[in-house]
């Protein structure tokens, strides 16, 4: 019987042995195309792909939990919870991503402790980001484009369930892979 090898156990296989960029770009290029009006409403959990990348491990140790789609026009990019697992949606012009790949990932354990504190001055109050179906990569596929940096995210589709986005933001010479799974209610 031939093994059957689908989008999600190579990402699987990639998420657990590490991976290079070029393996991440691979798979992201052979995923189909996912088109805004195919995106489920409602929150996504977040994950990184561990590419090596200067971010790695800096929005897990900082509390990020996801993202969360009510539809193209709002979006909320920056889903994060506390010790007290609230979650809430963080304005992204709130974030010094300045210091993201300067500080290690291990310091942003107390951040994230201090979350429940920081929650009234980051918590976002209107969407941060918008929907648009956009070429990448020689492929039209969803795209979240944030209202105020630089920054898109680009998915394409593991499975019913899973998108595999990568953070485009100008000035970072290689992008950052995450993994996006649908949290169901």
């Amino acid at each position: 019987m031939a093994r059957v090898d689908t989008a999600a156990v190579r990402l699987r296989r990639l998420r657990e042995g590490g991976c290079t960029p070029a393996q991440a770009w691979e798979l992201f290029d052979s995923l189909p195309a996912v088109r805004v009006d195919a995106i489920t409403t409602g929150r996504w959990h977040g994950d990184e792909l561990d590419t090596g990348h200067p971010w790695g491990g800096l929005l897990g140790e900082s509390g990020w939990r996801g993202k969360q789609f009510d539809d193209p026009e709002t979006v909320q990019p920056l889903l994060f919870s506390g010790p007290d697992r609230v979650v809430f949606p963080v304005d992204p012009r709130r974030v010094p991503l300045a210091l993201a790949g300067r500080v290690p990932a291990r310091s942003l354990r107390l951040a994230r402790r201090m979350l429940p504190v920081l929650r009234p001055f980051l918590r976002a109050r209107t969407p941060g980001a918008r929907l648009r179906d956009l070429e990448y990569r020689g492929s039209v596929s969803a795209a979240m484009i944030y209202d105020h940096l630089p920054i898109i995210d680009v998915f394409r589709a593991v499975d019913d369930d899973t998108l595999l986005g990568v953070m485009d933001r100008r000035g970072m010479p290689e992008p950052y892979f995450f993994v996006l799974h649908r949290e169901r209610p």
